[in-house]
């Protein structure tokens, strides 16, 4: 005989109770785990979480930053404060707690493998920075630098992204008649910065085919070229000046002392060599898990001691600077100009993608605000400057 109807719609009841009663458990579980950093469920201050969708707290308590971020992607969650969201999380110390088992078989694939080998060189390019040219320059300054700008004075994000270029500029040292080699040029900024302001010869290299079409386009009729290369492809060349801004993150531990070596191959004697990159406050080789399925593929965020250790032997510390309290504010600014730009980039984004890359801007906005990551410039010599160096005053 079939079970009766009746017996059928009780246990439908008995399996919605027990799920209702397994999402009420994680939304506690949740609760208690933000209560440290003063976030409420369902609260009315702008830093609170609200649920949308009762499988968040679950997805968030049991994958990670991935189950986070893919959680927020769908909906299932919001925060009117996103940003000072996830700053408080990092300043009450929970982000350790939010692992995920994928971020430990990341970091275990970094240490075993070589993540950023040189035959996955344009991979970053095509997963990134070929999303779009038109996001990049609905969110950007007008000259696209894509990378922390220098706030002290700035009174909009084109104020704040011109000093950052005249700073590494004037670090560097520039004065016309010198050859310049930006590794991951990205659309030509400092390229075409250095070549109109200090009169030198700039090389700019990029793994992406967007930004190498409209940086060759931007640099037109100036002493400047744009190459779609690699940096490990760089050939018998020697220049006075090499700066890298923003693309030591895609270089990955195991490839440091070949990328310092190349650097160091193409620099002339008495040259310098500007590394300007983002940073993390302990050594490890494991990457955020969303992130890297999301924004940036193999990314890896370097430590100071994982940085000395690869200079040692190579290179001389003239100095070093840490800024990384400016990118919150640059993140804040590209934001605003993205959910500005929104109704004309939707044709082509969906919903998925401005969910995806709010929590990508907002997110490393709270963390840069935590100081949980930050932005070091470094100057760099061959065998140390006579008679020293002096970071220019700003």
């Amino acid at each position: 005989m079939g079970q009766p109807a009746n017996d059928y719609r009780d246990d439908a009841c008995a399996a919605g109770r027990a799920a209702a009663a397994g999402a009420d458990r994680y939304a506690r579980a949740l609760a208690a785990w933000l209560a440290p950093a003063d976030i409420r469920l369902d609260g009315k201050r702008r830093w609170d979480i609200l649920v949308r969708d009762a499988r968040a707290p679950r997805e968030i308590l049991q994958r990670g930053s991935l189950g986070a971020g893919e959680a927020y992607m769908r909906g299932w969650w919001d925060s009117p404060a996103l940003d000072e969201c996830v700053c408080r999380i990092l300043r009450a110390g929970l982000g350790g707690r939010l692992a995920s088992l994928r971020a430990a078989w990341l970091g275990w694939g970094a240490w075993l493998g070589n993540p950023q080998r040189r035959a996955r060189a344009f991979a970053i390019g095509r997963a990134h920075y070929d999303l779009g040219n038109d996001l990049f320059e609905a969110m950007l300054d007008r000259r696209m630098v894509y990378s922390c700008g220098y706030w002290p004075g700035a009174a909009d994000l084109d104020e704040a992204q011109a000093q950052k270029l005249a700073l590494v500029c004037e670090k560097l040292e520039l004065v016309p008649g010198q050859r310049l080699l930006d590794i991951g040029c990205g659309w030509g900024s400092l390229c075409e910065f250095a070549a109109r302001n200090y009169g030198v010869a700039a090389t700019g290299l990029t793994v992406s085919r967007r930004q190498y079409e409209l940086a060759s386009a931007r640099c037109d009729g100036l002493p400047v070229q744009i190459r779609l290369q690699d940096y490990r492809a760089i050939g018998n060349e020697s220049y006075d000046r090499v700066a890298s801004i923003g693309m030591f993150e895609h270089v990955g531990v195991r490839n440091y002392p070949r990328y310092f070596d190349v650097v160091r191959r193409c620099l002339g004697p008495d040259g310098l060599f500007l590394l300007h990159t983002i940073g993390r406050n302990s050594s490890t080789r494991s990457v955020d898990p969303w992130i890297e399925r999301y924004i940036f593929p193999r990314g890896q965020l370097p430590s100071l001691r994982q940085v000395s250790a690869a200079l040692e032997g190579r290179f001389v510390v003239e100095d070093l600077h840490n800024f990384g309290i400016d990118y919150d504010a640059t993140l804040l600014a590209w934001y605003r100009r993205f959910d500005a730009a929104w109704p004309g980039l939707a044709g082509r984004y969906d919903e998925v993608f401005r969910r995806m890359w709010t929590f990508y801007l907002l997110g490393c906005a709270g963390a840069f605000r935590a100081r949980d990551m930050q932005v070091w410039q470094f100057v760099l010599s061959s065998r140390g400057l006579a008679g020293g160096y002096r970071r220019p005053r700003w």
